[in-house]
C-alpha cells in the first residue's frame, strides 16, 4: 500500500501533471478561435515546424528539468539537456519529443476532465441532484452506492497521471538528453576538473611537505647543538620557511578562487634559489651546478621542474638529514635535465615508493618526459629529463 500510495503524495507527481496540461492551453486557444474547424490533428503538424527551431529545445528541456524531474538531485539534472539544438540530429529529436507530449497531454487531459466529471456526478446522485450523463443513473440506481464510488475515479485519475508522468519523463531523458557531441564536451571538462585537483592537492603535499620538513629539521638540529648563535640562525630559517609556505599557500587559494589563475600563479626553476637557500639553512651542503637559459624554459615545463627540485630535497632532508646533496640542472639539445643526488649511509633511510616518488614520475609523465628514482653507486638519485619541443 505504501509503494502505491508514495508516488500520490510525492510533489513530482502534480509538478508532472502540470507539465503534461500545458500544451492543453494551446489546444483550447485553437477551439476558442476556430471551433467548428478539425483541430485534433493541427497541434501534430505544427509540432514538425515547430520543434525544428533550435531554441524549442532549449525551451522544453528547461521545462523538463524544473517540472518533470524537480529537485532530485538538488541541481538540473544532467540526463536531460538544457541548450538550444547543434545539429539536425537535436532538431528531429526534439519534434519526436513534442509528438510524445501531445499524446501524452491528450491522454491526462480526456483523463483529468473525464474522471473528475464522472466524481462530480457520483457525488450529485449520491445526495439527490440529477448528474450530467444519464448512463451514470442507468448503470447506478442506488444513490449511496454512486457515494461509496465517488473517490474511484480520482484514484484511477491520479495513477494514471503518475504513469503517464513516469513515461514523460523517460521520453524526455531519451529524447532531449544530452547529444553525444555534448555528452564528450561534458567528459572533456570533468576530466580537467579532475587532472586541476589532483594538480593542485600536489601543489599543496609539495609546497607544505617541504616547508614542514625543513622546519623539524631546523628544529631537532637547533635543540641538539646547544650553540646560541646555531639556534638563533635555524629559527630564522624555521620563520622564513614558514613564510614561504603560506606564500605558496596563498598562490594555490589564489588559482582556487580564480576560474583562470595567471600564468605566474606558481612558482618557476627561475625561483630555485630560495629551495636551495632554504636547504642549506638546514645544514645541507649543496653542490649546484646550472647550465642553460632557464629563463627561456617553458612555463609549464619549468613549474613542474621546479616542484620536482622541491620534493626531491624534501625527500633528502625527511629521510637522510644533512647530508651532501648535489644538484644538475641542465637546458640542452630541447630537453631539461634535473638531478638531485645524496649519499647512502647506513643510517640514511632510503624513500619508499610513497606519494612524493609518484608524484616525481606523474609530473615528468604528463609532460611527455621521464623521471628515474632510486639507488646507484652508493646515491640515492632523482633524475627527471622533460622535453622541451612539446610545449612551445
Amino acid at each position: 500500500m505504501r509503494h502505491f500510495l508514495g508516488p500520490l503524495a510525492a510533489p513530482v507527481t502534480y509538478s508532472r501533471w502540470l507539465h503534461l496540461l500545458i500544451p492543453s492551453a494551446v489546444v483550447s486557444l485553437w477551439m476558442f478561435i476556430a471551433i467548428d474547424t478539425p483541430w485534433v490533428p493541427m497541434p501534430f503538424v505544427f509540432a514538425v515546424p515547430v520543434g525544428l527551431l533550435p531554441a524549442m529545445r532549449l525551451a522544453e528541456g528547461i521545462q523538463a528539468q524544473l517540472l518533470l524531474t524537480p529537485g532530485e538531485r538538488g541541481r538540473p539534472d544532467p540526463t536531460i539537456s538544457a541548450a538550444p539544438a547543434g545539429t539536425w540530429g537535436d532538431r528531429w529529436r526534439t519534434v519526436a519529443w513534442l509528438e510524445v507530449r501531445l499524446l501524452l497531454t491528450a491522454a491526462v487531459g480526456f483523463a483529468t476532465v473525464w474522471l473528475s466529471t464522472t466524481t462530480f456526478d457520483l457525488i450529485s446522485v449520491s445526495v439527490g441532484a440529477t448528474p450530467s450523463v444519464d448512463w451514470l443513473t442507468d448503470f447506478l440506481e442506488v444513490r449511496w452506492l454512486c457515494g461509496l464510488l465517488a473517490p474511484l475515479p480520482v484514484l484511477i485519475l491520479l495513477g494514471w497521471v503518475v504513469l503517464c508522468g513516469e513515461v514523460a519523463t523517460a521520453a524526455a531523458r531519451g529524447l532531449l538528453g544530452p547529444s553525444p557531441t555534448e555528452r564528450l564536451t561534458a567528459l572533456e571538462e570533468r576530466t580537467e576538473q579532475l587532472l586541476e585537483r589532483n594538480r593542485i592537492a600536489r601543489e599543496l603535499h609539495d609546497s607544505i611537505g617541504h616547508a614542514l620538513t625543513v622546519a623539524v629539521v631546523q628544529a631537532g638540529a637547533a635543540r641538539t647543538a646547544g650553540n646560541p648563535e646555531f639556534t638563533a640562525r635555524a629559527l630564522a630559517a624555521i620563520e622564513e620557511t614558514g613564510r614561504q609556505a603560506l606564500d605558496d599557500l596563498e598562490r594555490v587559494l589564489r588559482v582556487l578562487r580564480e576560474s583562470n589563475p595567471p600564468a605566474g600563479a606558481y612558482p618557476t626553476l627561475v625561483e630555485a634559489d630560495r629551495l636551495l637557500d632554504s636547504a642549506r639553512g638546514s645544514g645541507v651542503k649543496m653542490d649546484v651546478e646550472m647550465t642553460g637559459p632557464l629563463d627561456l624554459v617553458p612555463g609549464p615545463v619549468s613549474r613542474e621542474g621546479y616542484r620536482i627540485l622541491q620534493e626531491s630535497l624534501t625527500n633528502v632532508l625527511r629521510h637522510a638529514g644533512a647530508v651532501p646533496v648535489r644538484v644538475r640542472i641542465a637546458v640542452a639539445k630541447e630537453r631539461l635535465e634535473l638531478e638531485v643526488a645524496n649519499p647512502l649511509s647506513a643510517s640514511a633511510r632510503a624513500p619508499s615508493s610513497g606519494s612524493g616518488l609518484r608524484g616525481i614520475r606523474e609530473r615528468a609523465a604528463l609532460l611527455g618526459g621521464q623521471a628515474r628514482t632510486g639507488p646507484h653507486e652508493g646515491e640515492w638519485i632523482v633524475h627527471a629529463s622533460l622535453p622541451l619541443d612539446r610545449i612551445r
